[in-house]
């Protein structure tokens, strides 16, 4: 048979058959002693030991498109990220740093903002302003109020989807809004593993639709990065239409007296919260690379 790992914890692996059914998989030995380790998203051959017990063993593990190093997943195809629009009011600090990280795995973000119900629209218009004007496809959300719900449902329909965000943004709340059967399965495994049923721990995906997968992940407060400090302005792609004033190749729009990026930003035709987000991310690289040597 084949199918999906949805979850994996101390050593057993839950894989999804494609339709109803959950089978609580060991893997093989030869994955280990090939240093292989079965991830969240991956497909699998398995094999049915107890059809009563829904038990089996994982025998092949799929070639992968693409593997996620944080959340460790594959065969991701984007990146949901959940925040408030307020209560509490979005870090946009970190959720930079979180597009950078996607863009370094080269997965496309769709931004998410909840709790639409309790702004007004001059917030969503800002939002939408700075991330829209950076490349990214961006929607307001309240599950609340279902508003903006069927707009989602779209965008994942057909894809496996990485659903990430701070603690306490309403990401578990989501994935129970889009799919309710989701609080059902996870007692299902809790009733194995021993773990309490409403928070998110460990990745775990969920089948939305046909062919549509909803990973939830563990929320995240803080988010490091590492990559070397002049590569950080590729991932701020509002930056490429600008840098062709710049006066030095390879210009980092830091501080250059003759910059296109800075021109552009005193001209209000760059955020200034993302400027100075890329301000505060690029020094912290250039600390990390000082103390190298």
């Amino acid at each position: 048979m084949t199918g999906k790992i949805i979850k994996g914890i101390a050593g057993f692996y839950y894989v999804h058959d494609g339709s109803s059914r959950i089978y609580e998989c060991r893997a093989k030995g030869i994955f280990r002693n090939r240093k292989i380790k079965p991830l969240v998203g991956d497909d699998v051959e398995f094999t049915v030991l107890n059809e009563e017990q829904s038990e089996g063993n994982i025998d092949a593990i799929l070639p992968r498109k693409n593997q996620l190093i944080r959340p460790a997943s594959v065969n991701v195809d984007q990146a949901l990220v959940v925040f408030a629009i307020t209560h509490p009011e979005p870090n946009l600090n970190l959720l930079d740093r979180f597009l950078v990280m996607m863009g370094t795995q080269d997965v496309p973000v769709i931004i998410c903002f909840n709790k639409i119900d309790l702004c007004g629209g001059e917030q969503m218009d800002i939002y939408r302003s700075i991330y829209e004007k950076a490349g990214y496809q961006v929607v307001f959300i309240s599950t609340y109020e279902e508003a903006g719900i069927r707009e989602l449902r779209e965008l994942l329909r057909g894809k496996t989807t990485v659903l990430a965000g701070p603690s306490g943004v309403g990401k578990s709340s989501l994935t129970n809004f889009l799919l309710p059967e989701a609080a059902m399965e996870t007692g299902g495994i809790s009733e194995k593993i021993q773990r309490g049923k409403h928070t998110t721990r460990h990745s775990q995906l969920f089948c939305v639709d046909d062919h549509t997968y909803l990973m939830d992940t563990p929320g995240f407060s803080s988010l490091y990065l590492d990559m070397p400090p002049q590569e950080l302005k590729d991932y701020f792609c509002e930056f490429t239409p600008y840098e062709d004033e710049c006066r030095f190749l390879g210009c980092v729009h830091v501080g250059e007296k003759v910059c296109g990026v800075k021109n552009a930003l005193k001209e209000g035709k760059l955020s200034r919260s993302r400027y100075d987000n890329y301000l505060l991310i690029y020094e912290e690289l250039k600390e990390k690379e000082r103390r190298k040597y």
